[in-house]
């Protein structure tokens, strides 16, 4: 707020942007009030400004729903020349806003009016299941670190399992299973033919779900997700599948790991799929009704939603920064789960292992990266760490940190 005339606030529903962007500001219009919508989406139809009169910072929540806010908010950006007037909350993106061509009502970018942050589902630090004992900061610059938890891999199991919803973690309760699987309804019953106007089979959209979980932190290609969809209704083609897969982006449901294309030593090819991710691994559960009791048998997919588990978290720490999170693998099939990268250039690597049995193997790894890639910017990797499950926080004789994810923070 103190860079930019206006602030939009994106991330998947139900993960706390209204209530957090409430708390910064001073009034606000609420776009899906039942007893003032169609009053309000009339006001934002013929003259908007109108709804800008409120005391500042006012907060405009699901915007998306009157597109016009966003031209009639750049301009008063222009003519007021204030910074932190306004925060636009939504949980799906207009196309003009996200890049696409449509006929929608947004008519600019907003390029140097808005600043926009990223907000996901609560860390464990956010939920106070991690400790912060360990920072990215203390890695990044090298420094000693210490610490210990005393989460166990059923805790672990139930944490995953639960998400991060905020509704989730205040309960505390056997239901929140139950609410990532009411999240997954939702997202089939309305949100995904409302977010582009474009009616959608909710059946497929679910086969897609269910594979997408099935498929979670992997690279999956579109025709893995097209053979897994067979169904007595025939085949599905990729188009439609692209199409479903972008509007769960619009969504914030789909949150991909990009891959990291850094310098190399040799001309190995680096690969440039992403990473299939949900925005909480408790989607994927859900999907595929999992609980922590099932997980605690099946360590192949609670591995695969440990991983996530973590990445969500890393991306979270790693805005505080303004790093991005990055995946990397090569031809040679030589893999690393996350590169943390901080604008300055300075990077680290990352593995992460449910099982702490798979230390030394993750190290060497991670070492075999280190001798392999140079940043285009930075040189050598300021860090290499190992998140695991359970256990205490070090660094190893090698240089490697060994890290339980409930000590990590931002």
């Amino acid at each position: 707020m103190r860079t930019a005339g206006a602030v939009q606030i994106v991330g998947p529903k139900w993960c706390g942007k209204t209530t957090t962007a409430e708390q910064r500001s001073a009034s606000a219009v609420y776009f899906q009030d039942p007893d003032q919508r169609a009053s309000l989406l009339r006001v934002a139809a013929e003259q908007p400004s109108l709804l800008l009169q409120g005391d500042k910072p006012l907060l405009l929540d699901e915007w998306q729903d009157a597109p016009t806010m966003w031209d009639a908010v750049r301009f008063a950006v222009d003519r007021e020349q204030a910074i932190g007037s306004y925060i636009l909350t939504g949980s799906s993106v207009p196309p003009v806003v996200s890049g696409e061509s449509s006929r929608d009502e947004v008519k600019h970018s907003g390029t140097g009016r808005f600043a926009r942050v990223v907000m996901r589902p609560m860390s464990l630090y956010e939920s106070g299941e991690s400790d912060g004992s360990v920072r990215l900061d203390d890695l990044v610059n090298r420094r000693d670190i210490a610490g210990r938890t005393s989460r166990t891999l059923h805790d672990v199991a139930e944490i995953l399992v639960r998400g991060g919803w905020p509704a989730s973690v205040i309960a505390a309760d056997e239901f929140a299973s139950r609410r990532a699987a009411n999240y997954v309804d939702s997202v089939l019953e309305s949100d995904i033919s409302r977010v582009d106007g474009i009616d959608k089979n909710p059946r497929r959209v679910r086969l897609l779900m269910r594979s997408l979980a099935r498929n979670e932190s992997t690279e999956a290609a579109m025709t893995t997700l097209q053979a897994d969809m067979a169904s007595d209704e025939g085949r599905v083609s990729t188009n439609t599948i692209a199409v479903y897969l972008n509007a769960l982006r619009r969504l914030f449901v789909l949150d991909d790991q990009e891959a990291w294309a850094p310098a190399v030593r040799s001309k190995t090819a680096i690969r440039t799929s992403p990473i299939r991710r949900y925005c909480d691994p408790s989607l994927p559960a859900a999907l595929l009704g999992l609980t922590a009791d099932k997980l605690l048998v099946d360590f192949n997919t609670f591995g695969l939603l440990f991983e996530s588990l973590a990445v969500r978290d890393l991306r979270i720490y790693a805005g505080a920064h303004d790093a991005t999170v990055w995946h990397y693998r090569d031809a040679r099939n030589l893999e690393c789960d996350a590169i943390i990268e901080w604008p300055d250039g300075r990077w680290g690597a990352i593995e992460i292992k449910l099982e702490t049995s798979r230390e030394d193997a993750a190290a060497a790894n991670l070492l075999s990266i280190a001798r392999l890639v140079r940043s285009q910017h930075a040189g050598a990797p300021s860090f290499l760490a190992v998140i695991t499950t359970t256990g205490f926080a070090r660094r190893r004789g090698d240089g490697v940190y060994v890290i339980p994810l409930g000590c990590l923070g931002p």
